[in-house]
């Protein structure tokens, strides 16, 4: 009886471990893909294949949002000042913010939300949305991109989403190498150092 025991513990223990490994090769083998192009705030083609060849940390919003993603763009904002002072914002790293909500957030609500946290606009941060005359196609898109990390996202009817809290950290191929919690748990020093680590 005690060998069934033993037996039915270690496939529970192997299954275990076998659903873990799947998930961490499945983030760490994560890339955006490269048929995905969405608006800029500035009213431009943003083309993921022929971005630049920095590090990127991307933040999926929406404007409406009460809470969480107010908090995680500021605690960006923070971040992009301790990058700044070293040197190295703009130069190796590069911040991407995506709207799930590309209906509401055109490309002119982006530019308030950008305008509210005064992030200048230089290239260094981009703010993307849909194409109004390709909406569904890019809606689809930002779906694409969103499903690359695992975000997951939906409006139940309300206009208030229920997504994930999630933020990550791209190396100069667009390749995933690590997430970090969004609003409150948001930690500038922890994301500022995995930051210089990689640089």
């Amino acid at each position: 009886m005690k060998k069934v025991y033993i037996i039915s513990a270690i496939i529970v223990i192997l299954g275990i471990a076998a659903g873990i490994s799947f998930f961490i090769i499945r983030d760490m083998t994560a890339k955006i893909p490269d048929h995905i192009t969405l608006l800029t705030d500035d009213e431009k083609v943003y083309d993921f294949a022929e971005s630049d060849k920095k590090l990127k940390l991307v933040e999926f919003i929406y404007t409406h949002c009460p809470d969480i993603c107010p908090t995680t763009t500021q605690r960006m904002n923070l971040l992009k000042g301790d990058l700044s002072k070293e040197g190295v914002f703009g130069e190796k790293v590069q911040f991407i913010t995506v709207t799930i909500d590309p209906y509401r957030d055109t490309a002119e609500v982006l530019r308030k939300y950008r305008n509210t946290f005064e992030i200048e606009n230089d290239g260094n941060w981009v703010f993307l949305t849909a194409e109004p005359d390709k909406l569904k196609k890019d809606q689809s898109e930002i779906q694409d991109l969103a499903n690359t990390f695992q975000f997951q996202y939906r409006d139940p009817g309300d206009g208030f989403y229920v997504h994930s809290t999630f933020v990550y950290l791209l190396d100069e191929n667009n390749k995933f190498i690590k997430k970090f919690p969004m609003g409150e748990d948001f930690d500038k020093n922890d994301v500022f150092n995995k930051i210089m680590k990689q640089i």
